[in-house]
């Protein structure tokens, strides 16, 4: 049987409570801010800044079409959803796409929508918007109007 010290259970401890922390600090960040490599949507492509029923988007260029898209309220402070593009060829071509969201931390979901999109400044061919609301649906229909 192995002997556990004092020393080793503390390090081991440390090593929880600073993970924890660590999680807790990216989501706390990404809730209040966009990361550093992420652009607003508006300054990329002829969108206007505020997109209703999206809010104030951000995405990382180099995942463009699908992204994420981080979208944040209108003061643009608060994280309200994550959104995919996804265009109709990467179901007709039975993509996989795995780990969407594996760097947006543990964010809790409220609900999620589906909805096709003919093309639009950025994605022009027709993809759906799958997004991960933040915020319940009562929030979501009176914010991001």
């Amino acid at each position: 049987m192995k002997r556990v010290t004092l020393g080793g259970l503390i390090l081991a401890l440390a090593i929880v409570i600073v993970a924890t922390a660590d999680a807790k600090a990216r989501k706390a960040n990404v809730m209040t801010a966009p990361p550093s490599d992420f652009k607003e949507v508006s300054t990329l492509v002829n969108l206007p800044s505020f997109v209703p029923g999206l809010g104030m988007l951000y995405v990382n260029p180099q995942t463009l079409p699908v992204g994420p898209f981080l979208g944040y309220d209108k003061s643009g402070k608060k994280l309200v959803s994550v959104t995919y593009m996804v265009p109709l060829n990467y179901f007709q071509q039975h993509k996989n796409m795995n780990d969407l969201g594996a760097n947006l931390g543990d964010l809790k979901i409220d609900h999620t929508d589906i909805q096709f999109n003919p093309g639009h400044p950025g994605v022009q061919e027709g993809h759906y918007h799958i997004t991960e609301w933040l915020i319940s649906q009562q929030d979501e229909d009176a914010q991001m109007k």
